[in-house]
């Protein structure tokens, strides 16, 4: 697998769109934070997420020439294709274009046009900038030819764009939380039946996400051996996936050592999601916020994805008054960790992590105060 293209990058048009009649048309689509439930999306499993206030925007307009003209506001230059002839150009542009093709093969009507993006996102913090420029591409060409498609269709094409033309095996859990978010919910996610749904989410707490200054990198090497590690316990248990399988029948199996790590983590990140159901139901951020140090503390030991960086802004926020837990969040390899916290106390948590850790490692992080916001086609007009 290759390693993500940053989308916070982007190129700009040298001139305005062409728009012989006039109309521009826009998408936003947001950027999302995993609450909880790592690596369990290619082992069948269930996730916790959250969508955004922060994410891409994408403004443009058709065109009659039947090229497709992609750029943004912050570097100079433009990329072209068309429509009919759409191939990679190993570039942030392949997101885009890869999500014109599928919904070509899905037979949805798609010519030529002129796109510009912009985003909010900070690059390089696994906030999943690919799915969000994914997304408001799928619902930008939706509104700009015409045609209909369910969301969770929508969802799956952008999945195989990502998949099948950028080369990234990723899951449905990015695509799903920019499109299913509800403001003030988690999006409870089931990746084996393709289920959505949201939870309130508890009053008074706020996501304090905090980027370590190492960039978020899923190498290939990386990535794919934990997810053939994660398949080897499956195969050898005789379960189907992991999904199949309880922390007791993994404690009794005899498997090496390594493997056997590699599927506690998942297998007790599934357990922690359905539990942590239990808590949203009932209000109960500190309930919560322990099984977030929970997953933080079996992604260090079990499934080694954390960094020294991580680790030691996890251990930094923990500390502070009315943090009720944190975690690394996304893949992990670097990026960015999210905290659970009392709203009235956000701001002085957000100093003291970051103070402190930069105290300690003498890294600079950055601190975002996120409202968990609606998905692509709610905050679409």
């Amino acid at each position: 697998m290759e390693a993500r293209l940053e989308v916070g990058a982007f190129l700009h048009f040298e001139k305005e769109p062409c728009n012989p009649h006039g109309t521009m048309y826009s998408a936003f689509a947001p950027g999302r934070v995993e609450l909880l439930g790592n690596h369990t999306d290619y082992n069948e499993g269930v996730v916790l997420s959250a969508a955004l206030d922060l994410g891409i925007t994408v403004k443009g307009a058709p065109r009659e020439d039947g090229k497709i003209v992609l750029g943004s506001e912050e570097m100079e230059g433009t990329i072209e294709s068309h429509w009919d002839a759409l191939a990679q150009t190993k570039t942030w542009a392949d997101y885009p274009l890869g999500v014109a093709k599928m919904l070509e093969e899905a037979h949805k009507k798609i010519q030529g046009f002129d796109a510009r993006f912009s985003s909010t996102l900070p690059t390089g913090a696994g906030l999943s900038s690919s799915a969000a420029i994914e997304v408001a591409t799928g619902v930008f060409l939706k509104d700009l030819f015409g045609f209909e498609i369910t969301p969770l269709d929508l969802a799956k094409a952008c999945r195989r764009a990502e998949n099948e033309f950028v080369g990234v095996n990723c899951g449905l859990l990015d695509q799903v939380s920019s499109i299913f978010g509800k403001a003030n919910h988690a999006i409870f996610l089931d990746c084996r039946a393709e289920t959505v749904d949201t939870i309130r989410f508890p009053d008074g707490v706020s996501l304090l996400i905090i980027h370590s200054g190492v960039r978020h990198a899923l190498t290939g090497g990386e990535y794919n051996e934990r997810r053939e590690q994660c398949f080897e316990a499956a195969a050898k248990m005789g379960a189907k996936a992991l999904r199949d399988v309880t922390s007791a029948q993994l404690e009794a199996a005899d498997l090496p050592d390594l493997v056997k790590r590699r599927a506690a983590h998942v297998v007790g990140e599934n357990e922690r999601v359905f539990e942590a159901l239990e808590f949203l139901k009932k209000g109960d951020a500190e309930g919560f916020g322990r099984l977030m140090k929970e997953s933080h503390k079996s992604s260090r030991f079990n499934f080694e994805n954390s960094t020294e960086e991580l680790d030691a802004l996890v251990e930094i926020a923990s500390k502070q008054p009315g943090v009720f837990g944190a975690r690394l969040t996304g893949g992990g390899f670097g990026g960015a960790i999210v905290s659970l916290v009392d709203s009235s106390k956000i701001d002085e948590a957000a100093h003291a992590i970051t103070s402190e850790y930069h105290k300690t490692t003498g890294n600079d992080g950055k601190a975002y105060q996120c409202a968990i916001g609606n998905g692509a086609l709610a905050a679409h007009p």
